[in-house]
């Protein structure tokens, strides 16, 4: 059994086969030029389908594209970095010339799915996988299925709010998830409590190299990813959690620290009941994952 799996990003548009046991079979990457409409990416879209699926009989197709979306009804819901992308109904376009069933689903949910059946999570019935990077994203997946909620807006964590009072960061809640523990948010801190030009890997380094107050930011992230995965926990009560994105690169800063103080936001029988690992399928995990979302 082979499918087909569409990663659609704002800069980077991948698509390959993938077999049944999460391997990519063939795979081809080209920019998005998102910047160009969403019509001109559409038809880059088909082109690829049928350029990886010359010699391979596929099943299903599945995208795996940024959120807001329906993926009931398979309408992207004005991504921000897909600009003019405003309710494109794009599985009804593609049944235009494409034959097979079309599924669509949240980059973050397709990434989930991928851990949860090959990954971090295969050995695990149910798996919630946080992604830490500009963003904050996350997908539960329960039995193998990717639990989308009534109208697919399931694990949209980046806005769960964990400070009233907090800072703001583009159309989210203030003090949401991602404005205090994405990579962005540690950029942030660092350019206005450091004096630094770059982001979250300039902040990590002066806090290898010592500097106390990138030491304090690190410190803040890991209590503020503490808080909202515990928050995660108390709600569906996964068995892993799985952490992947950008700023996970900082394993050795974020995951060891972030396994003690969690357990000071978790009552105590869950305590020693959730683990926490690292993603292991890297930039893999979206294309795999959309691939699997027909099975």
């Amino acid at each position: 059994m082979k499918m087909i799996g569409v990663d659609l990003g704002g800069t980077n548009l991948r698509a390959g086969v993938v077999d049944s046991s999460g391997r990519i079979l063939i795979e081809k990457s080209i920019r998005t030029e998102a910047e160009k409409g969403y019509e001109y990416v559409i038809r880059k879209i088909m082109n690829l389908i049928t350029e990886v699926k010359q010699h391979h009989e596929v099943k299903s197709i599945g995208i795996g594209s940024p959120g807001p979306l329906d993926p009931y009804n398979g309408v992207i819901l004005s991504p921000p970095n897909l600009p003019g992308w405003d309710e494109i109904h794009l599985i009804d376009i593609l049944k235009r010339e494409i034959d097979v069933p079309i599924y669509l689903d949240n980059d973050a949910n397709a990434a989930a799915l991928a851990e949860a059946k090959f990954g971090a999570g295969k050995n695990h019935s149910s798996v919630f996988y946080v992604t830490v990077s500009t963003g904050i994203g996350g997908g539960y997946v329960l039995d193998g299925n990717v639990v989308s909620g009534a109208h697919g807006y399931a694990g949209e964590i980046g806005n769960m709010i964990l400070q009233p009072k907090g800072p703001r960061w583009g159309g989210l809640n203030a003090g949401s998830f991602e404005a205090l523990a994405s990579g962005t948010a540690i950029g942030r801190n660092g350019r206005e409590r450091l004096g630094i030009a770059g982001g979250a890997e300039e902040v990590f380094s002066m806090a290898t190299n010592g500097n106390l107050e990138a030491r304090h930011i690190v410190e803040e992230t890991v209590t503020y990813l503490a808080m909202g995965i515990a928050n995660l926990v108390h709600i569906v009560n996964p068995s892993i959690v799985v952490l992947g994105g950008g700023v996970m690169q900082a394993e050795e800063q974020i995951l060891s620290p972030l396994r003690e103080r969690i357990k000071g936001y978790l009552y105590p029988g869950l305590r020693e009941c959730v683990r926490l690992e690292p993603a292991v399928l890297g930039t893999k995990a979206g294309l795999i994952g959309a691939a699997m979302l027909g099975t």
